[in-house]
C-alpha cells in the first residue's frame, strides 16, 4: 500500500505529524531495503512514536493520504474485470481504511498491523498484535498464502515497491511480482520483478486488453 497504491509511507507521514520524522524515517528505509529484519523494524518506529488512537486519527484528517496517480484507474479496472483486489501491507490497518474504503476494496481484503490501544481517552499505545502474519519477516508470503487457501485463487500477483513484496513470489506464495517504482525506485526490486512499471497506466491498459 505504501509507496505503491499512496505516494507516500503512512508511518513516516504519521511519525513526522509527532516530530518523529527523520528517526523513523531511516527505519523504514532499512525495512524496505531488507537490511534488517522486518519485525525490528516495527517495533523499533512504533516504539519511537507511541501513537495513540487520538493521534492517529488527527494526522489522519489533517493529512489524508495522497492516491499514487493512476492507482484509482487501475483498481477500477481490475474490479471491472472480477479481479479480487486485496491490499496486503505492513502498514496499519487502521491508516490503511480509508485508502481501502476510497478504491471500493472490502475490508476484509486488508490484511495489516493492528496497533493495540489502552481503553481510555486517549487510546494510549500499547503496542502491536503479533498475530498479525505481516508484523514479522516474511510476512507477506504467509499473508498470501492465506488468500489463497481461503479463497481458493488460481493465481496471485504481487504488486509492491519493496523487498518484503518481491519476498511473496520468492517463497512460492505469490505466482508473480509486478515491482512498482513510480514513488521509490530499488535495484535490488527491479532486480526480482518479473515486471517493472513506473506508470499504473501502462498496467491497467494491459488490464483493459483482457478478455
Amino acid at each position: 500500500v505504501d509507496s505503491t497504491v499512496i505516494n507516500e509511507e503512512g508511518i513516516d507521514v504519521l511519525a513526522d505529524y509527532l516530530g518523529k520524522g527523520p528517526e523513523v524515517s531511516a527505519w523504514t528505509a532499512k525495512a524496505m531495503g531488507g537490511n534488517v529484519k522486518f519485525e525490528d523494524a516495527l517495533a523499533a518506529r512504533l516504539a519511537l512514536i507511541e501513537p495513540s488512537r487520538s493521534s492517529i486519527e488527527s494526522c489522519i484528517k489533517d493529512r489524508p493520504f495522497q492516491l499514487t496517480p493512476g492507482v484509482e484507474g487501475l483498481v477500477g479496472a481490475l474490479h471491472e474485470k472480477g479481479v479480487d483486489v486485496w491490499f496486503v501491507s505492513g502498514g496499519f490497518r487502521i491508516m490503511i481504511e480509508p485508502i481501502a474504503e476510497a478504491l471500493g476494496v472490502p475490508r476484509t481484503n486488508i490484511l495489516a498491523n493492528t496497533i493495540l490501544f489502552e481503553d481510555d481517552d486517549r487510546g494510549t499505545y500499547k503496542g502491536f498484535d503479533p498475530k498479525e502474519p505481516t508484523s514479522a519477516d516474511m510476512g507477506k508470503p504467509r499473508a498470501v498464502r492465506e488468500v489463497k487457501a481461503s479463497k481458493g485463487h488460481k493465481t496471485v500477483v504481487m504488486v509492491g515497491d519493496g523487498a518484503t513484496d518481491a519476498q511473496a513470489v520468492a517463497e512460492g506464495a505469490a505466482d508473480k511480482f509486478l515491482g512498482f517504482g513510480g514513488v521509490a525506485d530499488r535495484e535490488a526490486v527491479r532486480e526480482k520483478a518479473d515486471w517493472f512499471v513506473y506508470d499504473f497506466e501502462e498496467v491497467t491498459k494491459v488490464v483493459k486488453g483482457l478478455d
